[in-house]
């Protein structure tokens, strides 16, 4: 048995200024309304918000995919979304997904043998799913109709398999961007 993960969450950092929500255009308040979240609104959100018609179409595409009704199950796209966020090096975006995760399944069993290095405790639906975000992360064209067919195996349909790719390349790009956007870090 392994320990349980504590995952506390990180601050990201902008390396550009973020829109002010007081000095915001019409246009750039309307963008932020998109924003799925009932929090403030982010420093990440308000960098992104100084152009807001590529931030509309950015959100309005992220929510569809990772929030929708129906499909895949919450838990397995962002079990997706961890996988490609570790692949990808982008820290935030795997502790937060992480969290997600763990709160969605009610458990942290599953992160908890991924930080620690131990994909084998994985069950064998979580397994396969982390497997194929690893691998559709690390080389795209290396995914095989093998990888797919593993997933099948473990009861995803086609819907289902096409829910998982979008979630692990949407992730593909949101951590490439919150890289050239910004850092994150333990500290304020």
């Amino acid at each position: 048995m392994i320990p349980s993960v504590s995952l506390k969450p990180l601050t990201w950092h902008p390396y550009l200024p973020p829109l002010e929500v007081a000095e915001a255009s019409p246009a750039q308040l309307a963008a932020m309304q998109v924003t799925p979240s009932n929090k403030k609104i982010s420093e990440y959100v308000r960098t992104l918000a100084h152009d807001p018609e590529s931030y509309v179409a950015r959100t309005v595409l992220f929510n569809a995919i990772m929030y929708v009704e129906g499909g895949l199950a919450h838990q397995d796209r962002e079990l997706g979304a961890l996988g490609a966020s570790i692949v990808n090096g982008c820290k935030f975006c795997a502790v937060v997904h992480a969290r997600r995760h763990a709160n969605l399944a009610k458990s942290d069993d599953v992160v908890s043998a991924l930080y620690f290095d131990q994909p084998a405790l994985l069950g064998e639906r979580d397994a396969a799913i982390y497997r194929f975000a690893r691998r559709l992360s690390a080389v795209p064209s290396e995914a095989t109709p093998e990888d797919v067919a593993a997933l099948r195996a473990v009861g995803l349909d086609e819907h289902e398999i096409i829910d998982l790719i979008h979630a692990i390349s949407i992730f593909g790009w949101a951590n490439r961007l919150m890289h050239v956007l910004g850092h994150a870090d333990s500290g304020k």
